[in-house]
């Protein structure tokens, strides 16, 4: 058991499924009193049910004042953890506004609408955490997806920004950065995900236990497929035949299309 939770409250967005709803087990499983928030209410109170937490459904971006209220006063951890991703995307064919849009607002706008009303009263007292369910496309990239992988990246930059800022004055930041893991969301990244993400495909259970293990430790960055720090580490090392390679990956997807 992480003790840095037990008896925290903690909110964890976009749970109703997936990433979300095992990071909100795993945390009332560890003694937290934990706040389930999707944009579906029935799902939000099904996971809420299940774990003896509290349902708060809405947009992820406007409901800490209410799960604060709901969590007794105060939050102790928040959980950006809600996302959005639009399959086929080419940059080559007639933009799409929408998804570019939603994609900024809900990967990226969301956590940063958060932070603003978080990090007053964790300042004062000295002590929050803040966790971002980013993805290895924030890290890396992901073909057929530039707005998912585009916003990823931007994601990753504002927890660094967070982590970098505030660590000294007691914030805690935490960016999860998993690649292919066995959601509703893997099933609609199309036969791109099948290519590049599938076959390495992990639980969302994976992704639970490997945030609190990083929790323990103490690390920003928290990798549930190891193999990811290899291929960050290439990209930085050799950004041109990196590249080249994702490219191959590219023709590789178009050739099967």
């Amino acid at each position: 058991m992480v003790q840095a939770v037990q008896d925290a409250a903690v909110v964890v967005t976009g749970a109703g499924g997936g990433i979300g709803a095992a990071l909100a087990r795993r945390f009332a499983a560890a003694g937290a009193r934990v706040a389930v928030n999707d944009l579906d209410p029935a799902k939000a109170r099904a996971v809420a049910e299940e774990i003896g937490g509290l349902a708060v459904p809405g947009d992820a971006s406007a409901i800490v004042a209410e799960a604060r209220d709901a969590l007794g006063g105060t939050i102790d951890v928040w959980c950006a953890n809600a996302g959005v991703a639009f399959a086929g995307d080419d940059p080559g064919a007639p933009l799409d506004e929408q998804a570019w849009a939603t994609s900024w607002d809900v990967n990226v706008m969301a956590h940063v609408r958060a932070a603003q009303a978080l990090l007053p009263d964790w300042l004062e007292r000295g002590s929050g955490r803040f966790v971002s369910t980013v993805s290895a496309a924030g890290l890396l990239t992901m073909i057929g997806a530039a707005p998912y992988a585009v916003t990823k990246h931007g994601a990753l930059a504002f927890a660094e920004y967070l982590s970098l800022t505030y660590r000294h004055r007691g914030i805690k930041v935490h960016a999860i950065c998993p690649q292919g893991v066995r959601t509703d969301m893997l099933d609609a990244t199309g036969s791109a995900g099948d290519l590049v993400l599938k076959p390495t495909a992990i639980a969302p259970e994976d992704v639970a236990d490997a945030l609190f293990k990083g929790i323990e430790e103490d690390r920003f960055l928290i990798l549930p497929h190891p193999e990811v720090a290899g291929y960050y580490e290439s990209r930085a090392a050799a950004p041109d035949r990196w590249l080249a390679g994702m490219n191959h990956l590219q023709q590789r997807w178009e050739e099967a299309r």
